[in-house]
């Protein structure tokens, strides 16, 4: 399989109000590098997963909604643990649907993608799925 994956990052605030996260309960700030990896078993005629531009503008896309922004005041989130796997589906949802409408130009190739979220240099979630039609 074939794959063309790009970086980029955002910057978050949260709280995770249940006793099971200990002190992550209370509000507190996120920075995670977001990698977003594209999938097909065959490239293109001119070699390509996709063009990494175009990827790159989707991930942007998708994360902008989400920089600098309080979770815990997103509609979308309302009564919801913001945890970095949940964000992790959230954003290869926000990424599926994109790949669906056409964004990537890469005529139906891609066929599955990952969003890993790297909470730290030592913990990181990811979620991985296919794309369907």
């Amino acid at each position: 399989m074939f794959a063309v994956e790009v970086r980029d990052h955002i910057m978050i605030a949260h709280s995770l109000p249940s006793e099971v996260f200990g002190p992550a309960q209370g509000m507190h700030g996120a920075t995670f590098t977001v990698d977003a990896a594209f999938f097909t078993k065959e490239i293109d005629e001119h070699g390509l997963v996709v063009d990494i531009g175009l990827a790159t503008e989707v991930l942007a896309e998708t994360l902008a909604p989400l920089r600098y922004k309080n979770l815990d005041e997103h509609p979308q989130f309302k009564g919801k643990f913001t945890t970095t796997e949940f964000l992790c589906h959230h954003i290869f949802e926000q990424i599926a649907e994109q790949i669906r409408s056409g964004k990537l130009a890469d005529q139906g190739r891609v066929k599955r993608a990952r969003v890993l979220l790297h909470e730290s240099h030592v913990a990181r979630a990811w979620y991985e799925g296919d794309i369907q039609a």
